[in-house]
């Protein structure tokens, strides 16, 4: 059922740090215009541990409404509460999204049977008919659903044929293709590490849901494509022009301060939210304990999207058609750029 590019949206905000709905429907349109498989609404990349519920709630409704018909829309109903991810998959199935998306819970740190038997099993049992994506993600969640429990599920919930694989470890993806067999469905959870997962066919990915699809949809859409129709050159080709992006999800610096060196890191979506307020889409900014880039970080960011450009402006070229944007004034204009960063540690 989910094969390509699925984009794990943004939760654009205004000034005051509200949602910003009127710019959600506008990069819905935006993904939808440059053929977009889905739309995943308040993942992590959304923002979903800063929402209220209600807003939540809010943008799942308005995304599954601009994409129905269109393509897939995906909620992510997950979190460390088993109550609270009921009560949000039964608001996604009433509005009718396509899938819900279900994080490993977070921070009590549910052992895997925990979280199959009381987490995903809950879920599953209560809405058979919507299809339920787990989301492996040990580096965010400090938890770990194992392969032969979401093997397990399968066997045991139709509905529980996909995953979204975040661990960055390739023999366990292998792994999970080995014991959930041939017809399961994994989609990659890292932009950079999509090619290798789909081109294996120990993994055998069917696609991506991907962070810098808010940026670049379009080649990500025909890269799956291409990998999916087996022709590995022209994906081959999109994902070397697209290498400097994907390779930013997340930007780790040394940075001098008061008191010495000091690792920083600039997790998503605050690198992907920063460019895209660079190039005029509307994003905003991140909600808080999120902010801002370092100028170290900064400039990582920047110094990506000129290499794509530089490389193929036809890749970047959708966000100045759609938004009216020079794309090329807006990389090289350092007051803007200079917004995105702090001015101190």
């Amino acid at each position: 059922m989910f094969k390509g590019c699925y984009t794990a949206s943004v939760t654009p905000m205004r000034e005051d740090g509200t949602v910003d709905y009127e710019g959600l429907e506008r990069l819905i349109e935006f993904q939808i215009d440059n053929g977009i498989d889905g739309v995943l609404a308040v993942g992590t990349t959304g923002e979903s541990p800063t929402l209220l519920w209600e807003e939540h709630n809010e943008v799942i409704e308005r995304t599954v409404k601009a994409t129905k018909g269109r393509c897939q829309s995906i909620a992510g109903t997950g979190s460390n509460s088993t109550r609270e991810t009921l009560a949000g998959t039964e608001h996604a199935a009433h509005v009718g999204a396509d899938a819900v998306l279900l994080v490993d819970p977070y921070y009590n740190g549910p052992s895997s049977l925990e979280i199959r038997r009381e987490y995903v099993t809950p879920v599953a049992s209560e809405f058979p008919q919507m299809p339920i994506i787990p989301y492996i993600i040990p580096g965010r969640v400090g938890a770990m659903m194992h392969v032969e429990d979401l093997a397990i599920l399968y066997d045991r919930h139709p509905n529980v044929a996909t995953v979204k694989e975040a661990t960055g470890d390739y023999d366990n993806m292998a792994k999970t293709r080995t014991v959930c067999g041939p017809e399961y469905t994994i989609l990659s959870g890292d932009d950079d590490r999509t090619v290798t997962m789909m081109k294996r066919e120990d993994i055998g990915a069917a696609g991506v849901i991907s962070v810098m699809s808010n940026v670049v949809p379009g080649p990500l859409v025909r890269m799956t494509h291409a990998l999916n129709d087996g022709d590995e050159a022209t994906a081959d080709r999109i994902a070397a022009n697209l290498a400097p992006l994907l390779g930013i999800v997340g930007v780790t610096t040394t940075e001098a301060s008061s008191k010495g060196a000091v690792e920083c890191k600039s997790r998503n979506p605050t690198p992907v939210k920063s460019l895209m307020r660079l190039l005029g889409m509307p994003s905003g900014a991140c909600r808080r304990p999120l902010g801002k880039l370092t100028p170290q970080a900064a400039a990582v960011v920047v110094d990506a999207a000129r290499q794509v450009w530089a490389s193929d402006p036809s890749l970047l070229q959708p966000i100045g058609d759609a938004f009216g944007v020079d794309i090329e004034a807006q990389l090289n204009n350092q007051s803007a750029i200079d917004t995105l960063v702090y001015t101190e540690y």
